[in-house]
């Protein structure tokens, strides 16, 4: 059997690195306090999904689900999976 994806409009911000602006900006869209991983000198995010903590790196995207769930994706999925609306 195949099956199609649904057509879902999703919310979706790009994690694009950290300060103290930009780090505010990513704890509004998730609805809480984020932690800050340093990773072999890149500055992650660590975003709590259903799944337990993920990591978004810079240029990840962080999703908003179908249920209010959070989530990382990398860029070329997000490009293979989502069109702007």
């Amino acid at each position: 059997m195949k099956f199609r994806k649904k057509p879902v409009v999703i919310e979706a911000i790009r994690y694009t690195g950290v300060n103290v602006p930009l780090l505010a900006k990513y704890e509004q869209f998730v609805g809480q306090t984020l932690e800050v991983r340093d990773r072999d000198n890149v500055l992650c995010l660590l975003i709590p999904t259903l799944e337990g903590e993920m990591t978004a790196s810079p240029g990840d995207w962080i999703i908003k689900g179908v249920k209010g769930e959070f989530y990382p994706c990398k860029p070329d999925i997000f490009a293979a999976t989502y069109d702007p609306v």
